[in-house]
């Protein structure tokens, strides 16, 4: 499938990328004695992790469905991505715990030297390049583990950019203490950044969809067809990148059984011209005039009150 190999392909860059520049910043780091650019460096590590899970979760999405997983595999990207928000959770946190502790006991390290700053603007240069490529790709696929790496990495330039701001006020003020500061915010950065991406991942495991648009145009769609009517019921939930939809329509009850489903596989073919990336749609057929109670799913009326 042509979304898999989109991913394989941002996870592949991801890596090399992401690499290159925690091995730079790591060693810049150390040698600088900067905090900050040390905990930078820990976080473009933690890129590798997620580019490395991205990979295998790609090999198992790849795999057909079976009698286990008769929907497939493709709800596995999420479990990752629910997995990468701990992961991304876990290395802000730490940093924070270090830098708050360094701030608390007094330990006032050397003030950074140029190299931290040079090291700093080369990996500025290098996350931006990453967050755009990432981004295009994740689009493209309609990944969602690609996605919040675009996300990730976005962040990181952010963060990169305070790294740069601290350094600079500890050269100019001789003060290492404004350096320890920023790694301690940086630290709080990747936690927000990692319960961002675990609430989104979170929404797609319960089967939610926020976006009303989407089922605008599938009452639309429905609208369109000659003989369909009164579409509710609407049910989205999001598979690996593409949109599972049950659908409950009327049509006139002196129709033959082969007149309804022929306008059932109509409603189906107008709302895949409509929407794009759809796994799988189920059209339920009923009488003009007597749905049964709707007692799940989204009906007309809600998707015009939220837009």
């Amino acid at each position: 499938m042509q979304n898999i190999k989109y991913i394989r392909y941002a996870a592949i860059i991801a890596m090399v990328g992401n690499a290159t520049l925690a091995t730079l910043k790591i060693i810049a780091g150390i040698i600088s004695n900067s905090a900050a650019l040390l905990g930078a460096g820990i976080d473009s590590a933690t890129d590798i992790l997620i580019s490395g899970i991205t990979l295998l979760t790609v090999k198992i999405m790849s795999k057909p469905a079976d009698a286990v997983h008769p929907w497939g595999h493709g709800r596995v990207e999420t479990v990752a991505t629910v997995i990468l928000s701990f992961v991304i959770f876990f290395a802000g946190s730490q940093l924070v715990i270090g830098s708050v502790t360094n701030i608390i006991e007094g330990t006032e390290p050397f003030i950074p030297s140029t190299l931290a700053i040079v090291v700093t603007i080369i990996s500025i240069v290098g996350k931006i390049s990453l967050a755009c490529c990432q981004h295009i790709l994740g689009k493209r696929a309609n990944s969602a583990i690609v996605k919040a790496n675009a996300k990730n990495m976005a962040g990181d330039v952010l963060t990169s950019v305070g790294v740069l701001l601290g350094l600079v006020i500890s050269t100019f003020t001789g003060s290492a203490y404004a350096d320890s500061i920023i790694a301690a915010l940086i630290g709080l950065w990747i936690i927000k950044s990692a319960i961002d991406i675990f609430l989104e991942a979170n929404l797609e495991l319960m089967d939610g969809n926020t976006n009303m648009e989407k089922y605008k145009f599938i009452i639309e769609a429905v609208e369109a067809v000659e003989g369909a009517s009164n579409p509710h019921r609407i049910r989205m939930r999001r598979i690996g990148g593409f949109w599972d939809i049950d659908c409950d329509i009327e049509v006139n009850p002196a129709m033959t059984v082969l007149e309804a489903h022929d306008i059932a596989l109509k409603v189906e073919e107008e709302i895949k011209s409509r929407l794009e990336n759809v796994y799988d749609i189920v059209i339920h057929v009923e009488p003009e005039g007597e749905n049964t109670a709707e007692g799940f799913g989204i009906s007309r009326k809600e998707v015009e009150d939220e837009i």
